[in-house]
Protein backbone atom coordinates (compact mmCIF):
# COMPACT_ATOMS: atom_id res chain seq x y z
CA UNK A 1 0.00 0.00 0.00
CA UNK A 2 2.87 2.37 0.44
CA UNK A 3 3.56 2.58 -3.30
CA UNK A 4 0.93 5.41 -3.64
CA UNK A 5 2.42 7.56 -0.91
CA UNK A 6 5.95 8.75 -1.38
CA UNK A 7 8.09 9.34 1.64
CA UNK A 8 8.46 13.00 2.49
CA UNK A 9 12.02 14.10 2.38
CA UNK A 10 12.90 16.72 4.91
CA UNK A 11 14.48 19.82 3.49
CA UNK A 12 17.32 21.39 5.42
CA UNK A 13 16.12 24.38 7.45
CA UNK A 14 17.12 27.64 5.83
CA UNK A 15 18.49 30.26 8.15
CA UNK A 16 16.60 33.54 7.93
CA UNK A 17 19.07 36.34 7.46
CA UNK A 18 18.30 39.98 8.23
CA UNK A 19 18.75 40.81 4.54
CA UNK A 20 16.13 38.31 3.43
CA UNK A 21 13.57 39.56 5.97
CA UNK A 22 14.15 43.14 4.79
CA UNK A 23 13.75 42.08 1.18
CA UNK A 24 10.45 40.41 2.01
CA UNK A 25 9.09 43.74 3.33
CA UNK A 26 10.40 45.76 0.38
CA UNK A 27 7.27 45.29 -1.82
CA UNK A 28 5.03 46.33 1.08
CA UNK A 29 7.10 49.45 1.69
CA UNK A 30 7.03 50.22 -2.04
CA UNK A 31 3.24 49.94 -2.15
CA UNK A 32 2.90 52.29 0.84
CA UNK A 33 5.19 54.87 -0.79
CA UNK A 34 3.19 54.59 -4.02
CA UNK A 35 -0.11 55.10 -2.17
CA UNK A 36 1.35 58.10 -0.33
CA UNK A 37 2.42 59.91 -3.49
CA UNK A 38 -0.59 58.95 -5.63
CA UNK A 39 -3.46 59.17 -3.10
CA UNK A 40 -2.65 60.60 0.32
CA UNK A 41 -0.47 63.58 -0.61
CA UNK A 42 -2.77 65.00 -3.35
CA UNK A 43 -5.80 64.63 -1.06
CA UNK A 44 -4.02 66.53 1.73
CA UNK A 45 -3.10 69.27 -0.77
CA UNK A 46 -6.74 69.60 -1.94
CA UNK A 47 -7.97 69.75 1.65
CA UNK A 48 -5.45 72.49 2.45
CA UNK A 49 -6.51 74.50 -0.63
CA UNK A 50 -10.22 74.13 0.28
CA UNK A 51 -9.55 75.28 3.84
CA UNK A 52 -7.74 78.40 2.60
CA UNK A 53 -10.63 79.04 0.17
CA UNK A 54 -13.12 78.88 3.06
CA UNK A 55 -11.02 81.23 5.18
CA UNK A 56 -10.90 83.75 2.31
CA UNK A 57 -14.71 83.97 1.91
CA UNK A 58 -16.01 87.52 2.24
CA UNK A 59 -19.27 89.41 1.83
CA UNK A 60 -19.96 90.08 -1.85
CA UNK A 61 -18.10 87.04 -3.20
CA UNK A 62 -19.94 85.00 -5.81
CA UNK A 63 -19.69 81.29 -5.08
CA UNK A 64 -20.96 77.92 -6.25
CA UNK A 65 -21.90 75.32 -3.64
CA UNK A 66 -21.31 71.59 -3.90
CA UNK A 67 -24.95 71.20 -4.93
CA UNK A 68 -24.49 73.61 -7.84
CA UNK A 69 -26.25 76.65 -6.35
CA UNK A 70 -24.80 79.95 -7.57
CA UNK A 71 -25.15 82.92 -5.25
CA UNK A 72 -23.64 86.04 -3.72
CA UNK A 73 -22.52 85.97 -0.09
CA UNK A 74 -24.46 88.41 2.10
CA UNK A 75 -23.21 87.27 5.50
CA UNK A 76 -20.28 85.17 6.70
CA UNK A 77 -20.45 83.32 10.01
CA UNK A 78 -18.10 80.85 11.63
CA UNK A 79 -19.89 77.75 10.28
CA UNK A 80 -22.59 79.12 7.94
CA UNK A 81 -22.86 81.71 5.18
CA UNK A 82 -25.92 83.43 3.78
CA UNK A 83 -26.25 83.30 0.01
CA UNK A 84 -28.51 85.51 -2.06
CA UNK A 85 -29.52 83.21 -4.92
CA UNK A 86 -32.07 85.61 -6.45
CA UNK A 87 -33.33 89.12 -5.70
CA UNK A 88 -34.57 89.01 -2.10
CA UNK A 89 -34.09 85.23 -1.70
CA UNK A 90 -31.42 84.39 0.86
CA UNK A 91 -30.51 80.86 1.93
CA UNK A 92 -28.19 79.79 4.70
CA UNK A 93 -25.65 77.05 3.82
CA UNK A 94 -22.68 75.51 5.54
CA UNK A 95 -19.32 77.00 4.69
CA UNK A 96 -18.01 73.53 3.87
CA UNK A 97 -20.47 73.25 0.99
CA UNK A 98 -18.78 76.04 -0.99
CA UNK A 99 -16.97 74.45 -3.92
CA UNK A 100 -15.50 77.43 -5.80
CA UNK A 101 -15.36 81.20 -5.82
CA UNK A 102 -16.52 82.59 -9.14
CA UNK A 103 -15.27 85.79 -10.82
CA UNK A 104 -17.21 88.97 -10.06
CA UNK A 105 -20.12 89.50 -12.44
CA UNK A 106 -20.82 85.80 -12.98
CA UNK A 107 -24.36 86.10 -11.61
CA UNK A 108 -25.33 88.93 -13.94
CA UNK A 109 -24.03 87.07 -16.99
CA UNK A 110 -25.69 83.75 -16.03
Amino acid sequence: MSFFISDALAQPASAATPESSLLSFLPLIGIFVLFYFLLIRPQMKRAKEHKSLLNALAKGDEVVTGGGVLGRITEVGSDFISLEIANGIVVKVQKQSVATIMPKGTITSA
